[in-house]
C-alpha cells in the first residue's frame, strides 16, 4: 500500500496548500482528491509533486507492506 503522509508533511514544512499542487504544480482537483484518498496517481503526477517541491520520492510517499493472512 502506498501512503501520501509524507507528502502533506512535506507540503507543511513549505507552507504549501492544495491551491499550490493546482497553480504551480498543474495538478488536477481530482488528482489531489486521489492523494487524499489515498488512491493511485500517475507518475507523472508524482514527477510534478517531486519538481514542485525539490524533493525525492520519499518526501512524497511511503510504501507499507500488506501484512499476509
Amino acid at each position: 500500500m502506498i501512503s501520501y503522509a509524507p507528502l502533506w508533511e512535506t507540503m507543511k514544512r513549505k507552507g504549501a496548500s492544495t491551491y499550490t499542487l493546482q497553480v504551480k504544480g498543474a495538478i488536477s482537483s481530482s488528482t489531489i482528491r486521489r492523494l487524499k484518498a489515498g488512491e493511485s496517481v500517475s507518475t507523472n503526477t508524482i514527477d510534478a509533486l517531486c519538481t514542485l517541491f525539490n524533493c525525492d520520492l520519499s518526501d512524497i510517499l511511503l510504501y507499507l507492506p500488506e501484512e499476509k493472512k
